[in-house]
């Protein structure tokens, strides 16, 4: 299952969640009761984001406009030989998260060497510090497994206020 599937909220891993019987016969009661699940095609904004390894994911999260109760889009650059490519998006698809390879949030970064290529990953999950962590952790490991390197990450949401629910 592919993370912009609409079939429900994600959780912290970005795995879909479940709703249980009494969740769904609400909804069908008292309609949806609340924003549909945020999908990789969703308008939203940069919230956080840093290309700084020394920067704690708290603080980064802390000093951002990022929402913890709401979902999130988590998004990774990194950078990698060409012929590596896909096999880094395949290991990364194990974990739910797809290539993005259009400019639906801005300008697509270029490689700071001409030898490498630049991979963009992502996936719509429930997100905090930890969790924010473990994804640049894994991320960096990624890129150094395939001779590469991360280079940013960014949280994006939607628009405060109501935009895009």
């Amino acid at each position: 299952m592919s993370s912009s599937d609409s079939s429900g909220p994600r959780d912290l891993n970005g795995r879909v969640v479940a709703r249980g019987r009494l969740a769904r016969l609400r909804s069908r009661l008292w309609g949806g009761g609340g924003t549909a699940p945020l999908g990789l095609r969703d308008e939203v904004v940069v919230v956080a984001g840093s290309d700084d390894d020394a920067i704690a994911s708290s603080v980064a999260l802390d000093e951002s406009s990022w929402r913890g109760e709401e979902e999130v889009i988590l998004r990774h650059d990194l950078e990698l030989p060409a012929d590596r490519v896909s096999d880094a998006a395949a290991v990364a698809a194990l974990d739910g998260y797809e290539v993005v390879v259009d400019d639906r949030w801005g300008p697509r970064p270029e490689a700071g060497d001409d030898r490498l290529e630049v991979l963009v990953l992502a996936r719509v999950q429930l997100l905090d510090a930890m969790h924010l962590s473990q994804e640049r952790s894994r991320m960096a490991s990624l890129g150094s497994r395939h001779g590469g390197i991360a280079r940013r990450w960014s949280v994006l949401q939607r628009p405060a206020g109501g935009a895009g629910h």
